[in-house]
């Protein structure tokens, strides 16, 4: 490993066209400073108490190297534009969100706010708010009673009247937490393109989830923000050899061709492995890759080795997530101390 800093870590956080942020919300600050890679972890924001928690771990995380929050917030926010998917109880607040930005802001620590698109509206027996109180936005409208026989839930990417609540949502999440970039999700989308949906039926999985990706990223880019998504449905499972899970093996890796390539796409891979497949298949495509572990120490340390060795101008760094951890203790979790320290060490 070099000793200097390659010059993949060059200031790229944003493409000039994304650069400019709404007159009426204030300027991001913090973040990773020019020539310094991207440490960032992803945490869940499901509550105002957790948001409130995270808090008082943000002294700890940014002695650990954290210079960016992706914070998944989803439908756990007071939401004014559509009170009818409001969290009831503990719910995020604009005032709490701000709070937490500031104080985020004075370590140098950048928020990406996330609310999941498209796939993930349900979990085991428990539908999300979306698609309880609008049924209509359903990919498989009336299937799958108690979400019996399925992972989980996605909304139509064609229905008529479904972008214009999730952009309205985006929108208060954008100005709540200050941001200059939006985490969509989109990860793990199984359901798209279903004999049960009326206008989804015997279209191409990939040009459905690019049409997706480009509505998401085009409300975004006309209010200069930028847009990141998970990887896996870009990755083709045949030609990696990866499972269903982290790569896409019902049609929809095309998408990778078909969508911006300003967006900042997270592959994310939590077993060691000699290679990572996917990091040099997007950088090739042109995409900014930010490559995401999990809970095995060796893994995280074989993805991020695997990652720089690209040495490419548009690997960004490595983002930590943190699926399952108490966020009291987050900045005690092993691999993501790790994942820290890797990205920290000279190269």
């Amino acid at each position: 490993m070099n000793a200097t800093i390659p010059v993949l870590f060059l200031p790229i956080l944003l493409t000039v066209s994304l650069v400019a942020v709404a007159a009426d919300k204030p300027p991001a600050a913090g973040g990773p400073k020019p020539g310094e890679p991207w440490r960032a972890i992803h945490v869940m924001a499901g509550s105002a108490e957790s948001l409130d928690a995270l808090e008082a771990q943000l002294p700890a995380l940014a002695r650990l190297g954290a210079n960016v929050l992706v914070c998944e917030v989803n439908y756990n926010f007071d939401f004014q534009s559509h009170p009818e998917l409001k969290a009831h109880g503990g719910a995020i607040t604009k005032a709490g969100a701000g709070k937490f930005v500031a104080a985020c802001r004075t370590l140098g620590i950048r928020v990406i706010p996330q609310l999941n698109c498209l796939g993930h509206q349900s979990w085991q027996a428990s539908t999300a708010v979306l698609l309880k109180q609008h049924p209509e936005f359903d990919e498989t409208p009336g299937q799958f009673p108690g979400n019996k026989g399925i992972y989980c839930r996605s909304w139509c990417p064609q229905h008529p009247e479904v972008n214009k609540v999730v952009f309205a949502l985006m929108d208060e999440l954008l100005d709540a937490f200050g941001a200059d970039a939006f985490h969509v999700g989109m990860d793990e989308v199984f359901l798209i393109g279903s004999e049960h949906c009326p206008r989804c039926k015997g279209q191409d999985p990939a040009k459905l989830l690019a049409r997706a990706v480009g509505d998401y990223h085009g409300h975004l880019a006309g209010r200069g923000v930028g847009m990141l998504m998970w990887g896996d449905r870009l990755i083709d499972a045949k030609t990696t050899g990866l499972g269903e899970w982290e790569a896409a093996a019902n049609g929809t890796a095309p998408a990778a061709d078909l969508i911006p390539k300003d967006i900042i796409i997270c592959p994310w891979h939590y077993n060691k492995r000699e290679e990572y497949l996917s990091i040099p298949m997007l950088l090739a495509k042109g995409f900014r890759v930010l490559p995401a572990g999990w809970n095995k120490p060796d893994a995280v340390e074989a993805l991020i080795g695997y990652a720089l060795a690209q040495k490419s101008p548009r690997l960004l760094g490595y983002m930590a997530t943190t699926w399952s951890v108490d966020v009291r203790k987050i900045s005690l979790y092993p691999p993501m101390i790790k994942g820290m320290e890797k990205m920290a060490a000279p190269r």
